[in-house]
């Protein structure tokens, strides 16, 4: 392990984990207070249910109140049904039924 010299004269690993991951020295990992994580389930996978454009009540829980497209990874939305939910809130505040922003 090396040692390099701090301008205060004090010595330090090189290999230390200063300055690295989470603030408060927690190691940012897969476990959390209560066990681990548990992995998000894609809503449209689990179950069976279509993504629609005119089913506003349901494409509102994938939208912020500032109107922006909340990720696949916040909602647990896996890659192909979170490329045809995008297109069908695209589509819906083209036919003005969301807001594209709200002020």
């Amino acid at each position: 392990m090396a040692y390099t010299k701090k301008s205060s004269g004090q010595a330090r690993s090189r290999n230390s984990s200063e300055g690295q991951g989470r603030p408060g020295g927690r190691p940012g990992g897969r476990f959390r207070r209560g066990g681990p994580i548990r992995r998000k389930v894609c809503r449209f996978c689990a179950d069976k249910f279509e993504v629609d454009y005119k089913n506003i009540g349901s494409l509102r829980t994938f939208v912020t109140e500032n109107g922006k497209i909340l990720s696949g990874r916040a909602t647990g939305t896996c890659a192909k049904h979170q490329r045809v939910l995008d297109t069908a809130i695209k589509r819906a505040r083209m036919l003005a039924m969301l807001p594209f922003a709200v002020k």
